[in-house]
């Protein structure tokens, strides 16, 4: 199941952990992997189940977040897509991902997935009953370095040409930070691989942001406190904005 945090709280925001969380079924032995690769970010997205309880007790907004690893099944993919279940992530075999049957994936999608947006969608359906606007934030990690390469941005908005929110929360992290560390659509773009931003905030007309920070500053709880700190004071601002 999910884990929410701060569910019915009537904030603007509705904040979101597609990778927050790292747990493994039992039935699944650790994917037959050393425990050294679950510590990677091929895993969980490092930093954000600890960054995102700090932000939802600030803005008293949700926090709905995955609490399984996406190497059982990433959430941020379509269940039917064929790397929702990844056999390789970052150079590392995930042997219990082979040569897996319907029954097995169908297994995941129902163990893990579908709860996951089951609590999204009934928290976005009682908030719709309710009369609140809700703003969805997509809360992810990035590693500093992948395929040899050592990113230099410390935050990224991932968005579509339709969200006037992403650009506004984009020209304010760029107006404090400077651009050269802000990406816009890196280090990924938002493309037809997302699933929960289009999916839930597509499909009801919401506004909505996919914010990227770096791991490593997010890797402790002092790192997690201090973003925090700035991404609850810049959400709201950026939200006056639009």
């Amino acid at each position: 199941m999910a884990i929410a945090l701060k569910s019915g709280a009537a904030s603007p925001f509705l904040l979101l952990g597609d990778h927050a969380g790292r747990e493994i079924p039992q039935s699944l032995a650790d994917l037959g992997l050393p425990k050294a690769e679950l510590d990677r970010h091929i895993a969980w997205d490092i930093g954000i189940a600890g960054y995102g309880a700090l932000l939802s007790e600030v803005l008293n907004a949700p926090f709905i977040r995955q609490r399984y690893s996406r190497l059982v099944i990433d959430c941020n993919r379509d269940p039917a897509r064929g790397d929702a279940i990844p056999e390789i992530s970052d150079g590392a075999a995930i042997p219990g991902n082979r040569s897996l049957s319907s029954a097995d994936r169908a297994a995941r999608v129902a163990e893990v997935a579908a709860p996951y947006h089951a609590a999204i969608a009934a928290e976005l359906d009682r908030r719709a009953a309710r009369g609140l606007p809700t703003t969805l934030i997509a809360l992810h990690s990035f590693t500093p370095r992948m395929a040899g390469f050592d990113r230099p941005w410390r935050f990224g908005v991932l968005h579509a040409d339709n969200s006037p929110y992403s650009k506004a929360v984009l020209a304010r992290l760029r107006a404090e930070f400077g651009e050269a560390v802000v990406g816009d659509n890196e280090p990924y773009r938002m493309d037809e691989v997302d699933f929960t931003i289009p999916h839930h905030a597509g499909g009801r007309g919401l506004d909505y942001l996919e914010l990227e920070v770096r791991q490593d500053l997010v890797a402790d709880p002092a790192g997690q406190a201090e973003m925090a700190e700035i991404v609850a004071r810049l959400l709201p601002a950026a939200l006056a904005d639009v």
